[in-house]
């Protein structure tokens, strides 16, 4: 079935609403715009309606960005659905160039403005905020937002950077969502593109257009800036197009002298911008020291310059006050600032090479990044993005944080962790078993989305489906390993499948993968006792509330407990699905990833009705 039949923005809605977003205009050119006074258009869409909902992005494709699996690979998306909603069987097949691709993502507010999430490499030295956003993002995101969230300054980027970049989307207000408007697609303008034109392409009504994007007239639109295309059903494959060389580019002398006039001044002002950017980092790169890393470092990254900085080991010192108590975390991770950026700094031993060697490869929102290496007195350092809520088993056991415990947090906190491995079982090249999927290697940042992390353990799959291990666990790992690596130490994709499972237990109960009975203090594996409830054909059902964390209860406005009983049973049911004892009747992620997605959907619903 297509997951995208259940994208409906049944979702909850901030208390106020404003009437339509707006137009950014050229503004979002000028990459000195400030929003301290309030939302600004041409930083993101802004937040005023429905608070998270799935909805369409337009992507053209360009040269390196050609085809479904690397587009896919730069917005942080499944290329499945990608493929899939555009009518394409093959995603290594190369398109025609500026062919429009429909782009399916999850579009959710943070800090005032609708975003949806991916990262980006910077690739080289001559690249600038402005550049990735009009260039490699074709204005789907602002140089304005870039440096918003990015704690890099725009004269000090350098290439194996990792940015943040938010993607301009827009979710429907309440008072849309009643006029029947499921979806607002992000629509990148192009030359000669119109008002008229675009309402016509989507078989929306010029009123309708004009309205949803704050125009009080049908007014002048410009090339790499967005419109919002209000819809009812989602975008078909025929409303897209594939933009001819000549259809765009030989233009009439009248159009060429306007635009000149027009944008002439603004190109002068880029280009002497570039140039300045070009001259301050070649200062810089005159400066740059290089500093060797152990062989079996070396050999585990491919082409480091371009991915990761090498730190200088007295860099870290002073990000960590010395390595200081306050700014420990861990036995071995310190939390750090790098040019104004959080970090969590990592010693590692032996398993450093195989880490690196992993996280290079990947790039996606659901796995943690890692920003650079150092080598010192023998020892290896790691540098990952710092997350700021800790590991899921942490927050799970704080009792500090209630106002957060809620339904629609634990469920897209298991559906990041479910996207994570959906990563890696089908979509890494090679495939990865993670193998070491536990609570305490989910980690969470300030708005509780989660990423994997700790890769040590991962074995490729690429010499075949089953993989023996003779690898002991470590002790986190207690009561996530699946029956058959108890065994007989097979490693499958199942195994992690198994593991997350539990995981999901303890985002329904509360409880730890293994915890003491408050009884007799005698030790209780959480996997067990959930089955052993769901066994009892009978009661099984019954004893479902019996299960829930307590902090999951849910009030209406009017002050009643709202039954969520339905939505607990079906969570349950989904874990029991992936710990079945036989690993070829366990789910697959795919089936995961869709039945999280649908039970997000109706829990969001259920928020909504309650805020009623």
């Amino acid at each position: 079935m297509n997951p995208f039949l259940f994208l409906f923005p049944f979702l909850f809605f901030t208390h106020e609403s404003i009437a339509q977003q707006l137009y950014s205009g050229n503004t979002v050119m000028d990459c000195d715009n400030s929003d301290k006074t309030g939302p600004f258009p041409s930083f993101l869409y802004t937040c005023n309606g429905i608070q998270s909902c799935s909805t369409f992005l337009i992507f053209r494709t360009q040269p390196v960005y050609n085809t479904v699996f690397t587009i896919s690979k730069l917005m942080s998306i499944d290329h499945i659905d990608v493929a899939r909603i555009n009518g394409i069987t093959d995603s290594n097949n190369i398109l025609p160039l500026n062919k429009e691709l429909i782009i399916p993502v999850t579009c959710s507010c943070y800090d005032q403005y609708y975003q949806a999430n991916t990262s980006f490499v910077i690739p080289t030295l001559y690249d600038t905020y402005f550049t990735i956003a009009n260039l490699t993002f074709q204005g789907l995101t602002t140089c304005d937002s870039l440096e918003k969230y990015n704690n890099y300054d725009r004269l000090d980027l350098h290439a194996g950077d990792k940015l943040h970049v938010p993607l301009r989307c827009a979710c429907p207000t309440v008072s849309q969502t009643n006029d029947g408007i499921r979806f607002l697609l992000t629509y990148l303008i192009t030359w000669k593109d119109s008002i008229k034109k675009i309402s016509k392409r989507f078989n929306v009504s010029v009123h309708d257009l004009v309205l949803e994007n704050g125009f009080s007239s049908v007014e002048e639109i410009f090339p790499f800036t967005t419109l919002l295309v209000p819809l009812s059903t989602e975008s078909l494959t025929s409303q897209t197009r594939t933009l001819g060389r000549n259809r765009n580019w030989n233009l009439s002398k009248k159009v060429i002298i306007a635009g000149v006039l027009s944008g002439g001044f603004l190109a002068i002002l880029c280009g002497v911008f570039v140039i300045y950017l070009i001259s301050k980092r070649g200062v810089n790169k005159g400066k740059t020291v290089k500093w060797a890393l152990p062989k079996d470092i070396q050999l585990g990254i491919a082409s480091v310059d371009q991915l990761f900085k090498i730190y200088r080991f007295e860099e870290l010192e002073e990000a960590t006050d010395g390595f200081t108590l306050e700014h420990r975390l861990s036995a071995s991770v310190y939390k750090g600032s790098l040019r104004g950026r959080k970090v969590a700094i990592k010693q590692m031993g032996a398993h450093a090479n195989k880490e690196v060697n992993i996280l290079q490869k990947f790039n996606h929102f659901n796995l943690i990044g890692l920003y650079g290496v150092c080598e010192h007195d023998k020892a290896c350092y790691l540098v990952y993005e710092f997350m700021e809520n800790g590991s899921l088993n942490k927050w799970l056991q704080d009792l500090c944080c209630q106002e957060s415990q809620t339904w629609n947090n634990r469920i897209r906190i298991g559906l990041d962790v479910a996207k994570g491995l959906q990563y890696l079982h089908n979509f890494a090249n090679p495939a990865y078993v993670h193998k070491d999927i536990n609570s305490s290697n989910i980690l969470l940042t300030k708005d509780l989305r989660a990423k994997i992390s700790k890769f040590g353990l991962a074995k490729s799959t690429e010499k075949g489906e089953n993989v023996n291990s003779s690898i002991k666990c470590p002790f986190e790992s207690k009561g996530y390993l699946a029956p058959e690596y108890l065994e007989a130490g097979y490693v499958t994709t199942k195994t992690d499948i198994y593991a997350f499972g539990v995981v999901l237990l303890e985002l329904i109960t509360g409880k730890k993968a293994v915890y003491e009975n408050d009884d007799d203090g005698e030790e209780v594996m959480l996997s067990e006792e959930v089955a052993s409830v769901m066994g009892d054909e009978k009661n099984g059902k019954g004893k479902v509330n019996y299960l829930i964390d307590p902090r999951l209860q849910a009030r209406h406005a009017l002050g009643f407990v709202i039954d969520q009983d339905e939505l607990a049973l079906r969570m349950v049911k989904l874990s029991m699905g992936c710990l079945e004892s036989e690993p070829s009747r366990r789910l697959s992620m795919n089936e995961i990833v869709s039945t999280l997605m649908m039970i997000q959907m109706d829990a969001q619903s259920s928020e909504t009705i309650s805020m009623v």
